[in-house]
């Protein structure tokens, strides 16, 4: 029998997801799973992002995240989604300076939706790369066998991620604005 309230637990952190970093420029950075502490660096971090790379990860204009969105992003079931951070130590503490998530689709659970955003000043440094390539990885480790996310039309620097990372794209039939991208794990 299970007790009521190992049922309203959160699944544990998944440590073995913390990774160590030297990008091609030689910077270091710790990609590791998002945690519930981790909301005032993931609001500085959304903060700081310009007007286009939030609306290239949000497809719509944002100010600020709302205290929801914020609870939202950071106080995750890790069974069902994953959000990984890039950060760096200062000394001030952590700053994160990119984020990648997936969510599990409602189909057949073994599907999920992606997203990526990386800090203005980190976007060509091969950071993207490194969270999706741990973002896949963690996507595969927990059984889930198709990743897909959707990028606006112009797009570029997705558009060349997606490839080099053997994902697929066509165009949505929705919205000609919108390309589905999809990677089979």
């Amino acid at each position: 029998m299970i007790h009521p309230s190992h049922s309203q637990e959160r699944p544990a952190y998944p440590a073995g997801l913390i990774r160590h970093v030297t990008l091609p420029d030689g910077r270091a950075v710790t990609i590791r799973p998002i945690r519930p502490e981790d909301t005032a660096i993931e609001r500085d971090f959304v903060n700081s992002l310009s007007a286009h790379a939030k609306f290239q990860r949000f497809m719509f204009t944002l100010r600020e995240l709302t205290p929801e969105m914020l609870a939202r992003f950071t106080q995750i079931d890790y069974e069902r989604e994953m959000a990984l951070i890039a950060v760096l130590d200062t000394p001030q503490g952590e700053r994160q300076v990119g984020v990648a998530r997936y969510a599990r689709l409602p189909d057949d659970g073994q599907s999920c939706e992606f997203a990526i955003v990386v800090a203005d000043d980190w976007q060509g440094k091969g950071l993207a790369s490194q969270l999706m390539k741990s973002l896949i990885a963690a996507a595969r480790d927990r059984g889930l066998r198709v990743m897909e996310g959707f990028r606006l039309l112009k797009n570029a620097r997705m558009q060349d991620l997606a490839r080099s990372l053997g994902f697929r794209s066509a165009a949505d039939p929705d919205d000609p604005q919108l390309v589905r991208m999809r990677l089979v794990l």
